[in-house]
């Protein structure tokens, strides 16, 4: 394996649709645990975080609700990725992908100045294409209140059957009326019984928000600008954990990117909210974030980089293999795991 773990992933160790449809709980997915400074690897179910934590860690979790942000045509899907900075409500990134059967896949297609009719009687206007597979459009109403009359979730060819909004939200969701392309979905397996476990085992919960954009798993292109917000009390929470030897431990890859955004070069974090083009690598390291919990990544993903940040590329490696030996799960419905300092 690479410093990326290049590796081959089986389509039979891909999530296929939510646990509850397999006759689990949220929570009952597994959980794969890496220790950097032992370097050992351990099995659990997810169920059994509270004690594999310790009373006065922090765990930072992320807010945003996620968007019905597909919206599906006759021979193309269209996925609402992010608005632009500086821009107004109109004005999106998005991807064209061509229907495949019940999968869609890339559309390299589009032209500026084109026209795309739109369900509701609404048009979307290519202006200019941002990236190999993004363009930024302009919706003729504003965009999430569209997307909640006529979006559905991102779902891409590994999950087959549609599944409700609901199924695409968190328990820390909590405001609706904006949100990010996709789920953080570290967070899903949360339930409100095991929040209260952990909270009653001393471990304290902060939160803030990152709104993603689309990550299709084709493309392994690096982060781009994402909104995101650091709220003063958990700023401050995260400085008491850290001066007190306790552990800040991000609720997924989002939660790291926000938190290094809001880190000032002392190392101290502060308030802060905007855009972040923040990219964790190993190069640059992580200057808050002692732990992640994290789902399984595909291949080459760029996310990759920053577990290697955290992880350091020996236990990554070691993690990964134990994961397609002991066939864990990938991907937004499957299992989880948490690289410990």
């Amino acid at each position: 394996m690479t410093a990326l773990l290049d590796f081959d992933l089986p389509a039979d160790l891909e999530a296929h649709e939510p646990p509850e449809a397999r006759g689990r709980g949220r929570d009952g997915v597994r959980l794969l645990t890496g220790h950097r400074a032992t370097g050992r690897v351990g099995h659990h179910a997810f169920r059994d975080l509270p004690a594999l934590l310790r009373p006065g860690d922090l765990l930072v979790v992320n807010t945003s609700a996620t968007l019905p942000a597909a919206v599906p045509l006759d021979r193309t899907t269209v996925h609402f990725s992010t608005p632009l900075p500086g821009g107004d409500e109109r004005t999106w990134l998005v991807e064209l992908r061509r229907r495949a059967g019940k999968r869609t896949l890339p559309y390299t297609g589009g032209r500026a100045g084109e026209w795309i009719p739109l369900p509701g009687g609404a048009t979307l206007t290519l202006l200019a294409r941002r990236t190999g597979r993004l363009w930024e459009a302009r919706l003729s109403t504003d965009v999430v209140p569209y997307l909640r009359r006529h979006g559905v979730p991102i779902r891409y060819g590994y999950v087959p059957g549609e599944w409700p909004t609901a199924a695409y939200q968190t328990v820390f969701a909590h405001d609706r009326a904006d949100g990010g392309a996709e789920m953080p979905s570290a967070a899903r397996p949360f339930t409100h019984e095991l929040v209260t476990r952990l909270v009653s085992a001393g471990v304290l919960m902060a939160p803030l928000s990152l709104h993603t954009g689309v990550a299709s798993p084709e493309a392994h292109e690096p982060p781009y600008a994402e909104r995101y917000r650091v709220p003063e009390a958990t700023a401050a929470l995260v400085e008491h954990v850290r001066t007190r030897g306790g552990r800040v431990i991000a609720v997924g890859t989002t939660v790291v990117r926000a938190l290094e955004t809001a880190a000032a070069s002392d190392g101290h974090v502060r308030a802060a909210e905007g855009w972040t083009e923040h990219i964790v690598t190993p190069e640059k390291g992580v200057r808050v974030v002692d732990g992640l919990l994290t789902g399984l990544h595909e291949p080459k993903s760029s996310h990759l980089m920053m577990l290697t940040a955290i992880a350091g590329p020996g236990l990554l490696a070691a993690t990964y293999e134990a994961a397609l030996e002991h066939r864990y799960l990938w991907h937004e419905f499957g299992d989880l795991n948490l690289l410990l300092p």
